[in-house]
């Protein structure tokens, strides 16, 4: 095998975190699998996979090179796609991530739309509330809602959301309507973890509380289901609110106090000679996402 193809070998054994799972992966028998790690650890004298009767584990030195393998393979197939056909049939796979509200909401209907619109792509969707390093997680495009750090990676702005802070109308006649966020401290508070900030609510006009949840949840949609029930006020992000809000289920409360907009990119590692799925992907979602009323 050259190089690359040991590569593509040590990444396979690396996510599947299995010999066996690896050569089923990669259609290859279990002992020219093991053949090839151990090929690659020769020729780079270190070792990149533990190795038990249970279980396969990258090592220190093995994370390294996995996040370059990645990378470098990556590349190639791009070139090799820009070689054989830059505007043809989009074909391999696609490693989408998003927040995962976010995600099930604006994200899995394009991802449907897309894999309908073309029969040789497989896409594998990673939502999860925290910021992935697409580079390191060896993804090739993310959905960011909130400021983006200086990154080398290509930004496309789609829209905006806000920190609204929200109530049952029936909590509100029960307990009041809070005109400021001192208020706060007379009402039932519930925060969401993935929120971010759960000790500290800020609004606008520089004004920051310390909060006493009486409840905190692990995600969004149990943070919902109770403020629903008329629990008490909660502060989440417009797009996951934005059908109560649209039925009245749920108002807003201290709307004059609310922070500056956050912006929803969609991000992707590529440059000017994107890949055909990245490329096409990107289109599709940048569309859709710019069309949703709830980012305007």
């Amino acid at each position: 095998m050259d190089r690359l193809d040991l590569m593509t070998v040590f990444v396979a054994v690396a996510e599947e975190q299995s010999f066996a799972a690896g050569a089923r992966r990669l259609h290859m028998s279990p002992p020219a699998v093991t053949r090839a790690i151990a090929s690659l650890e020769s020729r780079l004298q270190v070792r990149l996979l533990t190795r038990t009767t249970r279980y396969v584990r990258v090592t220190e030195a093995g994370q390294r090179y996995l996040q370059d393998a990645r990378r470098i393979i990556s590349a190639v197939d791009a070139a090799d796609e820009a070689v054989t056909g830059i505007n043809g049939e989009p074909k391999g796979q696609l490693a989408i991530t998003a927040p995962v509200l976010f995600g099930r909401l604006y994200v899995m209907p394009a991802i449907v739309t897309y894999l309908e619109r073309y029969a040789e792509m497989q896409v594998s969707a990673v939502f999860l509330d925290r910021v992935v390093n697409l580079l390191e997680e060896g993804l090739d495009i993310g959905i960011r809602v909130g400021e983006l750090p200086d990154s080398s990676m290509n930004a496309i702005q789609v829209g905006h959301v806000r920190r609204v802070t929200c109530a049952s109308p029936t909590y509100i006649a029960r307990h009041g309507l809070p005109r400021h966020p001192n208020d706060l401290s007379r009402h039932y508070l519930i925060a969401a973890n993935s929120a971010g900030n759960q000790g500290e609510w800020r609004f606008g006009q520089g004004i920051s509380i310390k909060i006493k949840p009486r409840l905190t949840e692990i995600n969004n949609d149990s943070t919902i289901v109770a403020v629903l029930r008329h629990l008490g006020i909660t502060r989440l992000l417009s797009y996951q609110v934005a059908p109560y809000l649209a039925s009245g289920e749920l108002v807003t409360v201290l709307e004059a106090f609310e922070p500056e907009r956050l912006p929803v990119h969609v991000l992707h590692r590529e440059g000017q000679y994107a890949s055909a799925k990245v490329r096409s992907f990107v289109d599709l979602i940048v569309a859709e996402l710019r069309a949703q009323a709830a980012l305007k």
